[in-house]
């Protein structure tokens, strides 16, 4: 089942790199996120120069010195989250052009079809999340470092990402192997995508959001990876509460991918089960 899960896999990300119209877009909407983001919805520009921005980023974004570097996380994260709802267009055109039929006829395991989905679409996202952090790095005015930052603090950033990457692709791609057209997946992964965002930290701190939509992302498994990484990007070293915030964090989604992971596995076997 794992070389299956491999070969299939590089398949799909041969075609990807192959194809320059599936790779740009990625890269100059990662610029696009970073640098209209961070500066259209910098909402210390809302305020006077002198009369004290450098005051809301302290107390509203935990310490950030600029916007772009509270800003990078959820850029990520929503990098992450478009990337995986929409990488299963491959899998619903193997679909209508015949390929995954012929797979199901095969003689492999229906299981290393789904892990190859989740995987090839954790790697695509990933690539582009690390990029648009290097990306938010050489803006001007983008995102600042602590002068301790390590190669662990950025190890550890990843892993947070790497988890909620881990735990979407699992749902997104069994979505992807359960409807019959694109036209379907775009509708269910566009009803799902906004609010996943906008009901998260991503953007802004939850702090400002009313009660009821404060509760809901407290639980999003978006604001525990921005949480997560936030610490290590405005921080670097972590104080003993801020260690046992990461690890609370870690721990929440390593429960959810192997919850939705799970949730994802079975949907998928059931879609490829023969009628």
């Amino acid at each position: 089942m794992i070389n299956e899960t491999f070969v299939l896999s590089a398949r799909s990300l041969k075609k990807w790199i192959r194809n320059p119209a599936a790779v740009v877009p990625g890269l100059v909407t990662s610029i696009f996120y970073i640098a209209l983001f961070g500066s259209s919805f910098n909402p210390t520009n809302l305020i006077p120069s002198g009369s004290g921005a450098s005051g809301v980023l302290t107390s509203a974004f935990g310490g950030a010195p600029t916007y772009i570097t509270y800003l990078t996380a959820g850029v990520i994260c929503l990098i992450l989250v478009f990337n995986m709802a929409f990488g299963g267009i491959d899998l619903v055109l193997d679909r209508q052009l015949g390929f995954l039929n012929t797979l199901l006829t095969a003689p492999i395991s229906r299981a290393s079809i789904f892990l190859s989905g989740v995987f090839q679409n954790f790697v695509k996202a990933i690539f582009l999340g690390v990029l648009t952090f290097l990306i938010a790095l050489v803006i001007p005015n983008g995102l600042e470092l602590p002068s301790g930052f390590t190669v662990v603090d950025f190890l550890g950033i990843f892993l947070a990402f790497s988890l909620l990457g881990l735990g979407l692709s699992s749902v997104f791609t069994a979505i992807a192997l359960s409807v019959k057209s694109i036209d379907s997946l775009v509708a269910i992964v566009n009803f799902l995508t906004l609010p996943l965002i906008f009901m998260s930290n991503a953007l802004f701190p939850s702090s400002s959001f009313p009660q009821w939509l404060m509760d809901i992302a407290d639980v999003n498994p978006i604001s525990k990876a921005n949480e997560a990484a936030r610490l290590l990007i405005i921080n670097g070293s972590l104080s003993s509460s801020q260690l046992s915030t990461f690890t609370g964090d870690i721990l929440y989604l390593a429960g959810f991918v192997v919850v939705f992971g799970l949730i994802g596995y079975f949907a998928a076997i059931k879609a490829l089960a023969p009628k």
